[in-house]
């Protein structure tokens, strides 16, 4: 069982949660994810790792309440307890692999759509850590969907707020805000890593691509079990079948087939469709197994 030890609310269905989980805590990495169980009979939740602390042996994670199980979190409370609670799971963030001084000579721009600023807000803190400043933009629909901007300036170089509705910070998307830096800024950039809704990765993608920026993109929303034996997140990179739960989550964006994962994510919502990809896909459905029949 795990403690949560601290929750608030970001906004009015974005919540946070620090759980105690010293063995999770002690190994953790930027760029991997949990998954969560609430009971002996709850759903897998796969959760990105937001921060982590190994000496206080606490993971926390940030939650946005749309599905059954995420609303039904949302009622946990400080002192209750977290069935399973299971990671670090995924690949770490490929920074960390990068020589340092290579990072050092590198100048990163983060963008971060939604719930996706808090699996960049690790990265981000661990570049500070090393004496790095990268930039960032957070982008959202208004004003009460931002997040992390607090937690974010303090670790960052210059933080960027873009909300559609023009409520707060720059109006506009986050494509609108990186054209902006980077047309009236004069702001040059030798990697750009975003991270949310999969339709915000494709165009930023497409823009990155244009303006000649390698990306990296974090391709966590597609996860659903979260070991590769669902087949729920199978996608193509370059050409080849990869699955972001075991290969990822995070892939060279200007390779990733963004609309066959989009139009692949929403046939596996239904019992049709997961059947429909089951037989046209073979034994390569899965990522985990390759077996399993259901």
């Amino acid at each position: 069982m795990y403690e949560i030890t601290k929750k608030r609310f970001l906004s009015d269905n974005i919540f946070l949660m620090e759980v105690k989980a010293p063995r999770v805590a002690k190994n953790c990495a930027p760029g991997q994810f949990v998954i969560v169980k609430m009971d002996e009979r709850g759903e897998r939740v796969p959760l990105t790792i937001c921060d982590y602390d190994a000496a206080a042996g606490t993971v926390t994670i940030v939650v946005q309440a749309i599905g059954a199980s995420t609303k039904m979190m949302a009622e946990y409370n400080e002192g209750d307890y977290l069935r399973d609670f299971t990671g670090p799971l995924g690949c770490k963030s490929e920074l960390l692999d990068t020589p340092a001084g290579d990072l050092k000579k590198k100048k990163i721009l983060f963008v971060a759509g939604g719930v996706g600023t808090a699996p960049v807000y690790p990265q981000v803190k661990w570049l500070h850590s090393q004496g790095i400043l990268a930039d960032c933009i957070i982008g959202a629909r208004s004003r009460n969907l931002i997040i992390l901007e607090e937690e974010m300036k303090a670790v960052a170089g210059n933080v960027y707020v873009a909300t559609d509705d023009g409520s707060y910070g720059f109006k506009g998307n986050v494509n609108d805000k990186i054209k902006d830096l980077v047309n009236n800024g004069n702001q040059t950039y030798d990697l750009v890593i975003a991270i949310g809704p999969l339709i915000m990765m494709k165009f930023v993608c497409l823009l990155t691509k244009e303006l000649g920026i390698p990306t990296v993109v974090s391709m966590n929303p597609i996860m659903v079990d979260g070991t590769g034996m669902c087949g729920a997140c199978r996608l193509s990179v370059g050409g080849e079948v990869k699955f972001a739960c075991v290969d990822g989550p995070e892939f060279d964006g200007h390779l990733v087939n963004f609309d066959e994962a989009m139009k692949r994510a929403q046939m596996y919502k239904t019992e049709e469709g997961r059947a429909i990809l089951r037989e046209k896909e073979g034994a390569t459905h899965h990522g985990g197994c390759g077996q399993c029949n259901d």
